[in-house]
């Protein structure tokens, strides 16, 4: 009997292990999950196959899965395309603002020597022959005999360290921005004046005229300050400081009282630099068409 009991215990579990082996090997075996000979989509003559493998709710969610990634793929390649695109319209509108036509209302002489002498938008509106380059020609001839500094002026200046760096130009520009900030407008200009004379072609040029201007211009000389701003704009109007010198130039007029040129000048800013005028000057933009009514 005892032998019996385990020969009975032995082929219950043989056959709980094949039924196991029987659900791993013929999925859908079992008769609680065979699936429907006939399907609703299939009609009433056509029989599934009885090998076919039932699809689960595993499947179901991988294949939509599938289907979600294959819709971001397509999304993703569409973005990239519309970038590309924003890009390439970006490049070519720039590449329109930096031509020449673009500045055709600002005045095309910063020098008498320098350029020929033309009538110019600038310079028409303020009566022919007085061009901006005539009106701040005189500048430096009318200039009061500069005093030699004290003994604590030069000794402040003497605080201010001159940068050590492997970019001599730029250690030029930066130890003159350094005299601008602490308020040695004459000892900035000519620290300044020296790095644009010695380095045309560094990076750094249109930042040091720009701030050339600024040393003027903050020292109560607007008409030498709207020569530089002006002469820094005109050499490139796309460089970084452009957008900058032709609002400061505007800002030079006003403090000339010379309201038709900074309308002018601020009118040109507005059309050339829109998102400058949008952005990053927006507030010093507002604040100088504020100081002046402009016709129009």
């Amino acid at each position: 009997m005892a032998q019996d009991n385990v020969s009975e215990s032995r082929l219950r579990k043989i056959e709980a292990e094949i039924r196991a082996l029987q659900r791993n090997v013929f999925p859908g075996g079992d008769g609680r999950y065979f699936e429907p000979q006939i399907s609703s989509e299939q009609g009433a003559g056509n029989q599934s196959s009885p090998n076919a493998p039932s699809t689960t709710a595993v499947t179901d969610i991988l294949a939509r899965l599938d289907a979600m990634e294959s819709q971001l793929q397509r999304l993703t390649a569409l973005s990239e395309e519309n970038t590309n695109s924003i890009t390439q319209m970006e490049s070519r509108l720039a590449l329109l603002e930096a031509s020449p036509a673009a500045g055709a209302s600002i005045a095309e002489t910063v020098d008498t020597e320098e350029l020929p002498s033309t009538e110019t938008n600038l310079s028409a509106m303020t009566g022919g022959s007085s061009s901006l380059a005539n009106t701040v020609g005189t500048q430096t001839s009318a200039e009061p005999e500069e005093v030699g500094p004290s003994d604590e002026r030069l000794a402040a200046v003497q605080q201010i360290a001159k940068p050590q760096t492997d970019d001599a130009a730029d250690d030029e520009y930066s130890y003159g921005f350094r005299l601008w900030n602490a308020g040695f407008y004459p000892e900035a200009r000519q620290q300044l004046s020296s790095f644009v004379d010695q380095y045309p072609d560094h990076w750094r040029v249109t930042y040091g005229r720009n701030l050339l201007g600024r040393a003027f211009l903050d020292d109560g000389m607007a008409e030498e300050a709207a020569r530089w701003f002006l002469r820094n704009y005109q050499a490139d109007r796309t460089a970084p400081r452009a957008p900058d010198s032709l609002l400061y130039l505007a800002q030079a007029m006003i403090a000339m009282e010379d309201t038709r040129r900074a309308c002018i000048a601020l009118a040109e800013f507005g059309d050339t630099y829109p998102a400058v005028a949008s952005g990053r000057l927006l507030d010093q933009y507002e604040a100088n068409r504020r100081r002046i009514t402009c016709e129009g």
